[in-house]
């Protein structure tokens, strides 16, 4: 910013921001001619695709404004709306939040609905579906070189069994620096029960039923209750009849009687 006051060859006031405060960012976007907001509600770059890190400045400074983007090169495609696993990207180009895979995994604070933890998938953090199926992905630029937008590492992603057992100070260890624990503990161990549930393996029976009975957190209880419901079998009905008998909280005990049902 320093470079532009020079310049400008006058100080003026600033702020920046990406992903940092309430901007419509997308919307300043389009203004500012760098690309159309797609049937994704992402804002696309021709070349860049969505795949794509917004900043701005904000100035108190007049400029000669940039024109708008204003063609539509979505056209007739609607893969974005196909694919979603929750149905969230509606017809008018809006998005019910509330239903969409990465507000239930990050910003969500309670339980993620019942009708909507199958679509959840396999996804433990956020969701990319609209954007990896969108054509003007696959035909984007390479990524950035530059140092700076690159990982500054990649942490293999845990089997969710590997999760649940983990304790506050080994979650930071194993993710600090990234945005993984924005959900907090008791948000990322829910989905990683939901995750569990979801990929039915018996293997992940045990640590579900050490946080069924253990984890202080009833959030997770819940969850661990569903997902042992969804696996089934013999060994996830005696865990949830026994959790069933020391349940205290009305609602875990709920989801214990429904995954009971269920399995």
């Amino acid at each position: 910013m320093a470079t532009l006051q020079e310049a400008a060859a006058t100080r003026f006031a600033y702020r920046t921001y990406t992903d940092t405060g309430p901007i419509l960012e997308r919307e300043l976007a389009q203004r500012a001619g760098l690309g159309w907001i797609g049937k994704n509600t992402c804002l696309i770059h021709p070349h860049l695709g969505s795949y794509l890190l917004l900043g701005e400045a904000l100035l108190a400074l007049p400029l000669v404004p940039d024109p708008p983007f204003l063609p539509d090169h979505c056209g007739t495609c609607t893969r974005c709306l196909d694919a979603c696993p929750t149905g969230c990207i509606l017809p008018d180009r809006t998005l019910d939040a509330a239903r969409c895979v990465s507000y239930l995994t990050i910003e969500l604070k309670g339980s993620i609905p019942t009708d909507l933890r199958p679509a959840v998938g396999d996804w433990l953090f956020g969701c990319d579906v609209c954007q990896e199926v969108c054509p003007w992905n696959r035909r984007a630029q390479p990524p950035s070189a530059e140092s700076a937008f690159q990982p500054s590492r990649a942490p293999a992603t845990p089997a969710p069994a590997d999760l649940l057992p983990l304790v506050p100070d080994e979650l930071r260890q194993a993710f600090a620096g990234t945005p993984v624990l924005r959900p907090k503990r008791r948000g990322l161990l829910r989905n990683a029960a939901v995750v569990a549930g979801n990929q039915r393996q018996a293997s992940a029976v045990p640590a579900l039923t050490r946080a069924l009975l253990s984890e202080s957190e009833p959030l997770v209880r819940a969850h661990a209750a569903w997902a042992l419901g969804r696996i089934g079998g013999p060994p996830a009905r005696q865990a949830l009849t026994q959790a069933l008998q020391l349940e205290a909280d009305p609602t875990v005990g709920a989801e214990i009687q429904a995954a009971l049902r269920e399995s």
